[in-house]
């Protein structure tokens, strides 16, 4: 049986007790309970009658390391990441738009570096923008950007790179993030070499 159902029979008897109350006891008090009873549990019956659709996250983009072969591949995953789980495009566009709450990132990978776009991903606070759009003294935008690579959107390096590419191609300009800078799921990193100290023997 399903929690709806359930719900659904748990109203249903609701109704039932207030219907009695009605019926079989003539003290007044009483009769308003089961009147405020009837009256609930058929706001309830209602309510569990609408059809309900799910609340979901939304869908993550899988990143497949396997299927990255060109720095276009990393630019296409970056474009889905871009529109769903970067939730860039909540707060800025792709061209000029009066409705924006952060800057308009047209061209942005003509402008900027890729160590610069990085660095504003990931320490988004080091460099604040001001909105000239309007008349008047420059202000700041109203929304504030979050660290990307943190909870609640967490991006992993692959993925803020595959962003970048994305920013690159979408400018216009070569795409200078390489497939071989992935890092491969299982494979530790190289760790660096302890620098070793001869000791002589006296």
């Amino acid at each position: 049986m399903s929690e709806v159902a359930l719900l659904q029979i748990i109203g249903l008897c609701v109704v039932g007790v207030g219907v009695a109350i009605l019926l079989f006891i003539k003290a007044q008090f009483l009769r308003v309970v089961g009147f405020v009873v009837i009256v609930l549990g058929t706001f309830a019956l209602i309510a569990l009658g609408v059809p309900q659709m799910p609340s979901l996250p939304p869908a993550e983009e899988k990143f497949d390391v396997a299927s990255i072969k060109t720095p276009a591949d990393m630019a296409a995953i970056g474009q889905k990441i871009f529109f769903s789980k970067g939730q860039c495009a909540l707060c800025h566009s792709i061209g000029p738009s009066e409705s924006a709450r952060c800057p308009d990132l047209k061209g942005i990978g003509a402008k900027l570096t890729r160590e610069f776009i990085y660095e504003s991903l990931t320490q988004p606070q080091a460099y604040i923008y001001l909105d000239y759009r309007h008349e008047g003294p420059p202000k700041e935008y109203p929304a504030r950007m979050p660290y990307i690579n943190k909870n609640p959107i967490g991006l992993s390096k692959n993925e803020i790179l595959s962003v970048i590419a994305f920013l690159q191609q979408m400018s216009g300009e070569p795409i200078t993030v390489s497939p071989s800078e992935i890092e491969m799921p299982g494979v530790p990193k190289m760790a660096e070499a302890a620098p070793t100290t001869m000791v002589q023997a006296r």
